[in-house]
């Protein structure tokens, strides 16, 4: 494990995706509304955090990983925010393409005694254009001498499309690996990929089987493999931990820690990133997905979109009380 962590800092990822800025307001309800039957919330605090594939990105650099990103925002503010934030913290922004067409998707989440009240997104849906399409290929050919790993963080904010997914392969050749963080309606987009890491609900939806015990998971599980041609598939199962499908037919549960958990935010973010990581710097894919699966506990311990670090993540190895598998 320690050979692993020691190559990350050699191992190039590229995440590409739907880039967002999460914005956290936090306060506290004394009273009801005298309006309508809601909560008031007295704001004491308020910051503005990477979401979606700038979490993920986030996320490897927390392990010692080479990010590079790709993706697109808007020509407003909140856009040159996340520009900010993403250059104070080292990464190159050189793959961001500005599109004036659409604006910087917010998730804003209000948070009143370590609980969300409410949770209200700005953003546009519709996919990208040609020409920003065209200029993220771009970016991601320039990259492909330094990379070992690429990550499709799908939001369905209309960054990944059909067609780039398409010239993505023809472009990489099956030269890298290739992992996407699928999302309900674009399942057929990911035919042919290295690995997709869909929870419970999304599998359920990808195969068109209802899982609802270890049979109907593992037939599910087996049957997306087989419907979209990929290498391998991962079922996260929340706190039942993940489930991996092998092409050769290992099938390898993964259990989950006894832990406290107080936001599951970004915790698919932070599954594939690790896990990328880790395969594309040598490990096998059980390992790695062990390794991903102590990741996501960490996180989902804290408050808030949240990265792990390398000893958060051994800590949890060595304290780690696996829980039996309830479904």
């Amino acid at each position: 494990m320690k050979n692993i962590f020691n190559n990350f800092g050699k191992t190039g990822v590229l995440v590409i995706g739907d880039l967002m800025v999460d914005q956290y307001i936090w306060g506290k309800v004394r009273r009801i509304s005298p309006e309508a039957p809601v909560p008031v919330v007295e704001v004491t605090e308020e910051n503005l955090l990477l979401g979606g594939a700038a979490n993920v990105a986030n996320n490897i650099s927390s392990l010692g990983g080479k990010v590079f990103i790709a993706g697109a925002i808007g020509r407003d503010d909140t856009g040159k925010i996340l520009i900010n934030k993403l250059s104070e913290q080292g990464f190159n922004t050189d793959g961001i393409v500005i599109d004036g067409s659409r604006p910087t998707t917010v998730k804003t989440r209000v948070i009143a005694h370590s609980q969300q009240v409410v949770r209200f997104d700005r953003e546009i849906r519709a996919d990208i254009s040609r020409q920003t399409q065209s200029l993220i290929l771009s970016y991601v050919n320039s990259c492909l001498p330094e990379i070992k790993g690429i990550i499709i963080s799908d939001y369905c904010k209309g960054i990944i499309t059909r067609s780039l997914i398409r010239k993505l392969l023809n472009l990489t050749k099956s030269k890298v690996f290739i992992a996407a963080d699928p999302k309900i309606g674009h399942f057929d987009y990911y035919r042919g990929l290295g690995l997709i890491t869909p929870n419970i609900n999304e599998a359920s939806f990808g195969s068109g089987i209802d899982i609802t015990d270890e049979k109907t998971l593992i037939a599910a599980g087996r049957t997306l493999l087989k419907k979209l041609q990929c290498k391998s598939v991962i079922i996260t199962r929340g706190d039942e931990g993940m489930t991996l499908f092998e092409k050769n037919g290992a099938v390898t549960t993964i259990p989950t820690c006894a832990r406290e958990v107080y936001d599951v935010s970004g915790a698919g973010d932070t599954v594939i990133a690790a896990l990328t990581l880790c395969h594309a710097a040598g490990a096998a894919l059980k390992d790695a997905a062990i390794i991903a699966n102590h990741a996501a506990g960490v996180v989902v311990a804290k408050i808030g979109t949240a990265v792990a670090t390398r000893q958060e993540i051994l800590k949890s190895m060595k304290t780690c009380i696996p829980i039996k598998n309830k479904l």
